[in-house]
């Protein structure tokens, strides 16, 4: 700070509160000289030495002690706790998969299935094949795969309607509502007298597909930023544990903490939900598969209504969709070029953004159409890497090429275990020795843990070849009375290893891209943020269709193989992408949010102006 500036012998707190002289009990080290300049307050060197603007202040939490330079180098960093109306959104997130999941999974044969003998509601029980409305199989994969792609795309008008009409909560609330109203259609569809008349049943069905499509597009990007703003502090802060020991509270690690949690709710509800139905499909009927997770979805509404109160709700503030879109327009002009190496050098320029910031123009230059700040150019250029970071994750993770029917239970069972251990465990030893665990890293590794569980599929695919009786057609290989046979050499649960590197790739990149959406998001397009997020799963089940042709005899080696060298590969060109990212990591996190429209942040500055007079008082 300049030695220009005013000085003022106000002694105050490092927090920012005013410290009135008789107050002895913070000690002298928690005092400090105070230099005002343009609005800034410089304090000396000292242990709790900080530079910081009037922003760097949190009115929620006045104690909070803010760490030094030398301390964010030094100390150790940890997640803080979150509050208990936390879990209880997060419940209502287990409760909506569980219902969905425990629905969808049953699909397959409801629609590809006949009904079978002597069955009504489509029981197959132990011995038969459960079955409904005979429909085949292209049939089947036609409408399962248009609810996949449905469900991913309706999550960007919710996120937009959150952002700019509604809030987060009336959209989750109304999403559920519409949910349910899917859930009884596929009911109906699913009731033995409407089966009995097919085509009711087929466009029972068919509606409750295009409704619940329209629901989850409300619910799904908004739920996980509503759980993740329960937790309110934005700050670094300095505290000490029971052992003596000085950590710094870090409100990105709690932000990843909560979303580890989150995703851990995702795959309870999406493994109870999974196994509960298909024994109800089996031994009662596709009824009972269609009723139990409604019944459970039920409780949602009511516990998102008596708990409003309780719950930290963001109203909308309009979507900053629009301006954003501008902002970008105003930093390309000029900047095209038909030559790809030159405008790649263009988009990756220092001062990219600089063209569209106001403190770039005088008065009388500014051009018309901008009318926001320049803390709101920051967030869109961090929201931009965020969208660029989701994207080029998605290719590749979603793809692993493994059996389904094994993901679908192997694979929650080993996220469940995974993440409590890597959060008490693993994560906190790392940083207790000093090892980065940043977004960016931990992506990258996850790219490393699918590509390693790829390769261990291939050389399992490639042992089972050889120890199969027909060779390198395993999967078709019978004997002359039809019956299956199989390489008895290689036990089945050689598997759990592949499955546990692809539930631990998930825990590292899928979370983490969850965590990274909502944290580097612009507050005012979070929601369309993570609906984006949501949207990358429908360009990967896209990709995934492109590699149908290896997933079969003889030719799944090849399959697994093409899947690792692409996350390999994948995951390194990410790392040198962003990597630049991991480094700006506190600077990023501490952008304040910016304002829109012109008028709202001249005002919104003198109301802060205003506050730190009062909350400050100086004398020059």
């Amino acid at each position: 700070m300049s030695s220009g500036g005013a000085v003022a012998d106000t002694a105050i707190n490092s927090n920012g509160p005013a410290l009135a002289e008789e107050d002895k009990s913070l000690g002298e080290k928690k005092a400090a000289q105070i230099t005002v300049l343009d609005g800034e307050k410089a304090f000396p060197q000292g242990e709790y030495d900080l530079t910081q603007t009037e922003e760097h202040y949190d009115p929620e939490f006045p104690d909070d002690v803010y760490p030094t330079m030398e301390q964010k180098v030094t100390l150790r960093r940890m997640p803080d706790s979150f509050p208990p109306r936390a879990y209880a959104i997060a419940f209502v997130e287990l409760a909506e998969r569980f219902s969905y999941y425990g629905t969808t999974i049953v699909f397959s044969n409801f629609i590809q299935q006949g009904l079978p003998p002597d069955s009504p509601s489509g029981a197959g029980g132990s011995t038969g094949q459960s079955g409904a409305l005979d429909m085949g199989q292209k049939a089947s994969n036609g409408l399962i795969t248009f609810l996949s792609f449905w469900v991913y795309l309706c999550p960007l008008v919710g996120g937009w309607i959150a952002d700019a009409k509604w809030g987060r909560y009336k959209t989750i609330q109304r999403g559920i509502w519409c949910s349910i109203f899917a859930h009884l259609l596929i009911i109906i569809a699913g009731i033995p007298q409407v089966i009995a008349t097919k085509g009711a049943s087929i466009a029972m069905l068919i509606l409750g597909i295009i409704v619940l499509g329209l629901g989850t597009g409300a619910f799904k990007p908004n739920i996980s930023p509503l759980v993740a703003e329960q937790y309110r502090r934005k700050l670094l802060c300095v505290k000490t544990l029971k052992s003596g020991e000085m950590v710094i509270i870090d409100p990105a690690l709690t932000a990843a903490r909560i979303y580890m949690y989150f995703y851990l709710m995702i795959n309870v509800g999406a493994i109870a939900g999974q196994v509960g139905m298909v024994y109800c499909e089996k031994y009662v009927g596709f009824w009972l598969s269609f009723l139990l997770p409604t019944v459970v979805f039920l409780v949602c509404p009511f516990i998102m209504y008596f708990g409003k109160k309780h719950y930290v709700l963001t109203p909308p503030t309009g979507s900053a969709l629009g301006k954003s879109i501008s902002t970008i327009k105003m930093c390309l002009q000029g900047r095209w070029s038909l030559n790809p190496i030159r405008f790649y050098k263009n988009l990756k320029s220092a001062d990219f953004w600089d063209q569209a910031r106001p403190e770039s123009y005088a008065d009388s230059e500014r051009p018309a159409g901008l009318t926001w700040d320049n803390a709101f150019v920051n967030e869109v250029a961090r929201g931009l890497d965020a969208c660029k970071n989701l994207t080029s994750q998605s290719a590749v993770l979603n793809t692993h090429g493994a059996p389904n029917d094994l993901i679908n239970n192997i694979n929650p069972i080993s996220i469940i275990i995974l993440i409590p251990l890597c959060d008490m465990i693993f994560y906190p030893i790392l940083r207790r020795v000093g090892i980065s665990v940043s977004p960016i890293r931990k992506i990258f590794w996850g790219f490393m843990m699918a590509s390693t569980a790829m390769i261990g599929a291939a050389l399992i695919q490639h042992y089972a070849y050889q120890e199969s009786p027909c060779g390198n057609r395993a999967a078709t290989c019978e004997d002359a009375d039809g019956n299956n046979l199989i390489a008895e050499g290689i036990n089945v649960w050689i598997q759990v290893p592949v499955y546990f590197f692809i539930g631990l790739s998930e825990v590292l990149a899928s979370i983490t891209s969850l965590e990274y959406a909502y944290t580097k998001a612009p507050k005012s397009m979070r929601g369309m943020v993570q609906s984006l997020f949501l949207l990358t799963t429908a360009i990967a089940s896209a990709i995934t269709s492109a590699f149908v042709p290896l997933a079969a005899d003889p030719l799944i080696v090849w399959n697994y193989g093409v899947m690792a060298v692409l996350a390999f590969f994948g995951g390194v060109a990410f790392f040198f992408t962003f990597r630049d990212l991991d480094r700006a990591e506190d600077s990023l996190n501490d952008l304040k949010a910016g304002e829109v429209n012109e008028v709202h942040a001249i005002a919104s500055r003198r109301e802060k102006e205003a506050l730190a007079d009062r909350s400050h008082p100086h004398t020059t």
